[in-house]
């Protein structure tokens, strides 16, 4: 029965060395994670600076520039939002929903007004390509939509158990 219970203590401490050196390699893949996702934003960034100083010509390209320096920061913001639930995955240890739902939403809106921008240099000249960037805007309206609505949803349900817990204390007062 004793050799049984040393052969029980060795599997423990085996699994627990295999647990911790599972949780340092899922660390470190976080943090390689991170390092990617900051680098990315910054380029992003850099670009955007640069587009602003040195991409505006004088015919008419203010539109031009601005778009593709919102579709940079729109994009810079999406990595953001994603080094943030990395972030929150490596502090809670659980994966979390809503930043990637916050992810979806933002490119989502990124599209919308990339497609606006293109409705509006169509709009009169070619009537079957505004018609297909209309549609996908539309799609596009009808993806944010459920995805606000998941969001929500989300939202009232993490907060359910507060207000059970806070429901419990009152009716014990």
């Amino acid at each position: 029965m004793s050799e049984h219970k040393v052969d029980q203590e060795s599997e423990e401490k085996s699994e627990g060395l295999t647990n911790k050196a599972l949780r340092v390699v899922e660390d470190l893949v976080y943090a390689l994670i991170c390092v990617v996702l900051t680098g990315g934003s910054l380029a992003l960034l850099v670009k955007a600076g640069y587009d602003l100083a040195t991409g505006i010509p004088g015919d008419g390209g203010i539109k031009l520039t601005v778009g593709e320096i919102l579709d940079t920061l729109l994009l810079a913001f999406i990595l953001v939002e994603l080094l943030s639930a990395v972030r929150t995955t490596l502090v809670e240890r659980q994966l979390l929903a809503e930043p990637f739902l916050l992810v979806g939403i933002i490119a989502t809106i990124k599209e919308i007004v990339i497609g606006s921008l293109e409705a509006k240099e169509l709009a009169g000249k070619d009537g079957g390509a505004f018609t297909d960037v209309m549609t996908e805007i539309g799609v596009l309206g009808g993806v944010l939509l459920v995805l606000a609505f998941s969001s929500y949803l989300l939202r009232r349900k993490e907060r359910e158990p507060e207000e059970a817990d806070e429901e419990g204390e009152g009716g014990k007062r």
